[in-house]
């Protein structure tokens, strides 16, 4: 990804505050699906065909875990190894949410399409935030 292409989407020329955007934006949407599936476990276990109890699992994990990544974005300069603790935890649970769709899950047709979009979208925060990573530390 081209540092142009970093710029443009995160509307700064400063590598730093790109950087620290595309953590805002990971831990603001995690954030989100973590208090929703807290609040909703029931609900949207059903609509999704995910067990209650797997979600407000994944709700606690969400919401901790956004809050890790909420401090990771609030320093001036995001530290390298927290970043890229960020990214492997994402990376990791693309993988997870992939493996638990064709091994263990047996989703409605909602969760069918939820799981993979969820899993793109954070795929997506990891490579922006790795090239952000990259381009902040040349």
């Amino acid at each position: 990804m081209s540092q142009a292409l970093l710029v443009g989407l995160s509307r700064t020329t400063r590598p730093q505050s790109a950087l620290r955007r595309f953590l805002a934006l990971d831990a603001v949407v995690t954030g989100a699906n973590g208090l929703a599936y807290l609040a909703a476990s029931g609900p949207l276990g059903e609509l999704l065909g995910i067990g209650s109890r797997l979600l407000l699992a994944l709700g606690l994990l969400l919401t901790g875990y956004a809050a890790a990544v909420a401090w990771v974005a609030s320093r001036p300069e995001p530290p390298v190894l927290g970043v890229k603790a960020v990214v492997d935890v994402n990376v990791l649970w693309v993988v997870l949410s992939v493996g638990a769709l064709v091994v263990h899950l047996d989703p409605t047709t909602a969760g069918l399409v939820w799981i993979p979009v969820q899993a793109a979208f954070v795929a997506g925060f990891a490579g922006l935030q790795w090239f952000a990573l990259r381009a902040a530390t040349r």
